[in-house]
């Protein structure tokens, strides 16, 4: 008798959904703020414990490709959330940067609304044109993996490192040069960051050190798990020379399916698909750990 397809289940499907819940509990009071990377990773985290939580039950025991055009949306989807959150990240730690370097007092209203484009461009505009390049090396249209769900298939070429594999390790290597660049300012202009904390009041001492703690948490964790997983497309085999767009797309259309009792026999697939989607649900629950039990929060309950 055969073992269920996923050991988790139901247990990932409940954590992801109350982890989509959780992580936007604080979103109306950074909203107030105009904490827009904050509101970007709170928005995308949840995107993408739905879209994993939807996955994992329906796909349950079974390959069937009964909703493609729900597996294209959800594929697309893993592939924006791969680079969205350490984009937002890096919107966090852009932020505090700016905070931690500032010369005057106050800011004006222009100021922020120029803050926030900027932030809407790298939480929005990356993810949006990492699908769009992501198209260009897909050698198919997505794959089906029983107890997973929907999933990108990207053809393992050296074009597919710049336009996909690359994308959330640099974003992050660049969280990490402005968290270093924070530190660096705030030991340098203490007297001023003071000034700004206690003229601002959307952002006190403990919710700046608590977004440069999640922030700072983040760049942590992505940075190892993005360069793990090049490494694993690195070694999974030898690289497939680039020939033409229409070699690349050639029988676009095929989707194929992954039982449970296959790709559970590879030990670098279950740790790469288990890594990625249990991100989700962790960093909701730990977003609510640094922002759900805060003053600002216990006031609004």
């Amino acid at each position: 008798m055969l073992g269920p397809s996923d050991p988790t289940y139901p247990a990932f499907p409940v954590l992801a959904f109350l982890g989509a819940f959780v992580v936007l509990v604080p979103f109306p009071w950074h909203l107030q703020a105009w904490n827009a990377g904050t509101c970007l990773f709170m928005i995308w985290t949840a995107i993408a414990c739905l879209n994993l939580g939807i996955n994992s039950i329906v796909w349950n025991n079974n390959v069937i490709n009964f909703a493609p055009v729900w597996c294209d949306i959800s594929s697309r989807t893993i592939v924006a959330v791969a680079v969205a959150l350490p984009a937002a990240s890096l919107c966090i730690q852009r932020r505090l940067y700016n905070i931690a370097s500032i010369k005057f007092v106050s800011i004006t209203y222009a100021e922020k609304r120029r803050g926030v484009f900027i932030d809407l461009l790298i939480g929005v505009g990356i993810p949006l044109l990492q699908i769009v390049f992501q198209y260009i090396v897909s050698g198919h249209r997505f794959d089906i993996y029983e107890g997973i769900g929907c999933y990108v298939y990207t053809y393992n070429t050296a074009l597919a490192y710049p336009f996909s594999f690359l994308w959330p390790l640099v974003i992050s290597l660049v969280s990490a040069c402005y968290c270093v660049r924070t530190l660096i300012n705030f030991i340098r202009r203490r007297a001023q960051f003071n000034a700004y904390l206690t003229s601002n009041s959307s952002l006190t001492p403990n919710r700046y050190f608590r977004l440069m703690a999640i922030a700072s948490f983040e760049v942590v964790c992505t940075i190892p798990i993005s360069a793990y997983g090049l490494y694993l497309n690195l070694s999974s085999g030898p690289l497939n020379p680039w020939i033409s767009w229409d070699d690349t797309h050639f029988n676009y259309s095929k989707v194929d399916q992954f039982p449970a009792v296959i790709w559970r026999t590879d030990r670098n697939t279950v740790i790469s698909f288990e890594l990625s989607r249990w991100l989700a649900p962790f960093c909701a629950f730990v977003f609510f750990a640094f922002f759900g039990f805060a003053q600002e929060a216990r006031i609004h309950y």
